[in-house]
């Protein structure tokens, strides 16, 4: 393994390098104990960049310029991973106000299928959750409406919840329009379209094989009569407030086809604002004079479609699933995701210029000799944290920065830890019972973390995919196979 130009000698202790992790991880814990959730993890981050750089300056004798400097390249890595944030608030908002999110949710409640519930609640919650970026919305509203008609049908509640909370982190977990989808790439220095990709090799057998596990258990399951009142009520509201048309599929097909043929994420996301705005007043004439109260003007469209994109969609359908589902998006709402991503940065500048990261992975990595090793501590990494802080984003943003060094070490691609950071950072949160997602999901199903863990078919597999392959060093892209989509390389 090569080594940093920094000798071990001239690091700090593992002992005092761990007292802004410690401080951090203890912040994060006393705001869950409290329930003070109203604490933004930006400000907890803010506040333990500030601890990192105190004991930097003042024990470790760190030269202020050089924290500074080392604070400032780390945040001038995450700017284009910032304005990728902003654009995806404002496609959330642009996509749900052309009907193109809706139209998705309504042809995919549409296949639910009493022979293959359990297929198709997974694959539905997948599509819902795609569309949106959010398995948390999916959750509290399609998969709230999924647990009623399975327990209708008698099914255990706890293989339901598996199978919605599977499809739900499935898709979340690829949409380019997801928080954590596109912080794990900023963290590392990826974009976010190379680390889907990526993530192709552990979501893809991970998804086909829970939804073999799941036609299996169908057979066993199947019901002939099943109350889908639920379900039709929520099509029904969907249908009323916007025009369902097969041809807002043009939309999204258009902006993955400019990607597949290798369009960046940033003009492809802009095309996607864009040409979403252009469907509004062609497919959505009715909620346009919905809004403005009968004739649609252009000085009011004008004012809606720029406050939709920067405030988000708003929709008062009168039921509320439908508007959990829908009131969302806006670049405004992204304004918490950069401020953590930014003082996530800074945290991690800071850690860095003193030397106490290079430490701390120094001491993690002293016994990893392989490929293998190196995923297997970045993925027990990402669930120590999310055992310890009970944070999703911190599972992936404390392992991505620790280990960003040692990947490079190794010549490998930093996709590859973008990838391991989400295949057990984002996917293990919701299977601990004090974890913020698996407490959100417990409280929104009804069903105990304990009674849906063994059924999350999608959350187990990822991390143990991911431990084979890089046993196996199989898909572990080196960095010189493709230099250019990793952010501000510089070739040797």
């Amino acid at each position: 393994m090569v080594q940093n130009d920094e000798s071990v000698q001239d690091l700090p202790g593992v002992l005092v390098s761990l007292v802004p992790v410690i401080f951090l991880v203890s912040l994060m814990i006393i705001n869950l104990m409290l329930g003070a959730s109203y604490v933004p993890s930006g400000i907890i981050m803010f506040v333990s960049a500030v601890v990192a750089g105190v004991v930097a300056f003042f024990i470790l004798g760190v030269p202020y310029k050089k924290l500074e400097e080392g604070m400032l390249k780390s945040i001038n890595m995450s700017m284009q991973a910032n304005l990728i944030i902003l654009l995806v608030g404002a496609l959330i908002a642009m996509w749900i106000a052309s009907g193109i999110v809706p139209m998705l949710i309504y042809y995919g409640l549409a296949i639910i299928s009493p022979t293959i519930f359990l297929t198709i609640s997974c694959i539905s919650c997948g599509v819902v959750s795609l569309c949106t970026g959010s398995s948390w919305s999916t959750i509290g509203t399609v998969g709230l409406a999924l647990i009623g008609i399975g327990t209708a049908m008698g099914i255990d509640s706890g293989l339901v919840a598996g199978s919605i909370i599977s499809g739900a982190y499935f898709g979340d977990k690829m949409s380019p329009v997801s928080d954590s989808t596109n912080l794990a790439p900023a963290m590392v220095g990826t974009d976010v379209i190379t680390h889907i990709r990526h993530m192709v090799y552990t979501s893809g057998p991970a998804i086909l094989i829970s939804l073999g596990l799941f036609l299996i258990l169908d057979i066993f399951y199947a019901s002939p009569s099943v109350d889908t009142s639920g379900i039709i009520k929520l099509q029904a509201v969907i249908s009323s407030s916007f025009n369902i048309s097969p041809l807002l599929l043009l939309v999204p097909a258009g902006v993955v086809l400019m990607m597949m043929r290798g369009l960046p994420a940033l003009p492809a996301l802009t095309l996607g604002v864009f040409s979403s705005v252009a469907a509004i007043p062609i497919f959505q004439w009715n909620l346009l004079e919905k809004v403005m109260g009968g004739a649609v003007t252009f000085s009011g469209t004008y004012s809606y479609i720029l406050n939709t994109i920067a405030g988000g969609f708003k929709i008062d359908s009168g039921y509320a699933m439908t508007d959990r589902l829908f009131n969302r998006g806006g670049m405004y709402s992204m304004l918490d995701v950069i401020f953590l991503v930014i003082t996530a940065m800074a945290f991690g500048g800071m850690m860095e210029a003193s030397g106490m990261l290079q430490s701390l992975a120094g001491a993690t990595l002293k016994r990893v000799r392989s490929i293998g090793g190196l995923v297997a501590s970045t993925l027990a990494s990402c669930l120590f944290v999310n055992l310890t802080a009970a944070n999703q984003t911190m599972a992936i943003i404390i392992p991505a920065r620790m280990f960003a060094d040692a990947y490079k070490e190794y010549g490998l691609h930093p996709k590859n830890l973008s990838r391991a950071c989400e295949d057990a950072g984002t996917v293990m949160a919701p299977l601990i019972p004090w974890n913020t997602n698996g407490v959100y999901s417990a409280t929104a199903l009804g069903v105990a973390t304990t009674s849906y863990l063994p059924f999350a078919f999608f959350c187990l597999l990822s991390p143990v995919i991911s431990l084979y392959l890089g046993y196996r060093d199989k898909t572990m892209t080196r960095i010189e196979e493709e230099p250019e989509t990793i952010i501000g390389y510089e070739a040797p």
